[in-house]
């Protein structure tokens, strides 16, 4: 016996490759399609529209179909409410939940669709039917409570994964090339730099992710002029980072090496647990910078400006600084709390935690990746940004040049 249901796709979905994508996993996963009804965009603003019914031998089989289309951004042509289901105890969701992508999502509540607050990645869906109107967010599953009425199974949830521009008009219309080695480098600078400025025009917030790298390899000066001037509204960063960045107000080294001569001076390599220990006893980095024991560098202006940071720790920390959070799941929550705030993202020289912020952003966050391995920027595009760009070269050679389109 052959099982079906129709889905329907809308929108540039051929030129993102949407329909390819469709037509890929039916036949992957074992299925059949037969195109109903297929109308084609004729101008770049145009959308086009298919409306497809998928077969499969059994329900087993059809349903994973089903659900990978659904992820890309198909939706079933005869929607029904989604299935809410009441969590049995706090961070424990009902069985089947429903596990988001980072897409923009709705999810249908009786007979209405409804935008789903805070998305990010492999979260659930709670669902609130208190106050005026129907709510919907998504929650970490440490964050579920018991009673909270889940979403499960694929009924009543539609994804919409942001299309690209279909040329490369507007201010960030040059975000949707990915990584390219045969980009000019001063040229991409210069587009990342205007998207920046775009950004704080309208009033937006842009977010900065730096590895130690930044500081060691010379662009710290350059990222706390970004900082005071306010292009940069936030740090997002582990202990080292701020260590080497206050290390080199202190001793005028990072990690032991003279950020100028890049010597290494004797006893250089205890420069970091110096600094570490100072700003133990001073109180904190804010108190450091208070009594005038740090003058310089990024995390000055941070506290100078009242610019937010948020320094996550790891088993690795020397120390650490009393503003370093140790507990991870407390540390996810403030970096989660920042990536909702930002409009468009900074990630320099640092996987780890450039991974971890860009699991908290949806799709549609602008992201400019840089590090000198590409493996390491490719991996970051791959968190799933519809607007991201990226750079292999050294970020100490990119926060100058940067810094001077910005503000010279």
């Amino acid at each position: 016996m052959t099982v079906s249901d129709v889905v329907e796709l809308e929108g540039h979905i051929i030129d993102s490759g949407l329909m390819e994508r469709a037509f890929t996993v039916v036949m992957d996963l074992g299925g059949e399609f037969d195109i109903e009804e297929f109308r084609v965009g004729t101008t770049k603003t145009a959308e086009s529209y298919c409306r497809m019914r998928v077969l499969a031998d059994d329900e087993e089989t059809l349903h994973p179909i089903l659900h990978e289309l659904h992820q890309s951004g198909a939706t079933l042509a005869a929607p029904t409410d989604a299935t809410l289901t009441p969590a049995p105890a706090d961070n424990v969701v009902p069985d089947g939940f429903y596990s988001t992508t980072n897409h923009p999502t709705d999810v249908r509540v009786d007979g209405e669709w409804v935008g789903v607050d805070n998305i990010e990645m492999d979260c659930a869906i709670v669902v609130d039917r208190g106050g005026d109107a129907v709510t919907a967010e998504t929650k970490v599953l440490n964050g579920i409570a018991e009673g909270d009425r889940v979403v499960t199974g694929d009924a009543g949830i539609r994804v919409k994964p942001p299309e690209r521009p279909r040329d490369a008009s507007g201010p960030f219309g040059f975000m949707q090339g990915g990584v390219s080695a045969e980009r000019p480098s001063a040229s991409l600078i210069r587009d990342i730099a205007e998207a920046i400025a775009e950004t704080k025009a309208q009033g937006g917030n842009v977010l900065c992710v730096a590895g130690p790298a930044v500081i060691h390899a010379g662009g710290g000066p350059a990222l706390a002029r970004l900082v005071r001037e306010g292009y940069v509204d936030a740090i997002s960063a582990g202990n080292g980072f701020a260590v080497h960045d206050m290390e080199r107000s202190m001793y005028g080294t990072s990690l032991g090496m003279d950020v100028e001569t890049m010597e290494h001076p004797r006893k250089g390599h205890k420069h970091h647990i110096y600094t570490i220990s100072e700003v133990i006893r001073a109180g904190g980095i804010e108190a450091a910078v208070e009594e005038g024991l740090i003058t310089e560098g990024v995390m000055y202006e941070c506290v100078e400006n009242d610019r937010d940071f948020v320094l996550a720790g790891s088993i690795r920390d020397d120390g650490p600084l009393p503003d370093t959070i140790t507990d991870a799941v407390e540390a996810q929550n403030a970096i989660r709390e920042q990536a909702r705030d930002a409009d468009l993202v900074l990630m320099l020289s640092s996987l780890l935690h450039s991974v971890a912020v860009g699991n908290c952003l949806p799709s549609t966050t602008r992201t400019v990746c840089v590090d000198i391995n590409p493996a390491t920027v490719t991996q970051l595009l791959d968190r799933g940004s519809a607007q991201a760009v990226g750079m292999v070269t050294d970020v100490g050679t990119f926060m100058p040049m940067l810094a001077e389109e910005l503000l010279e």
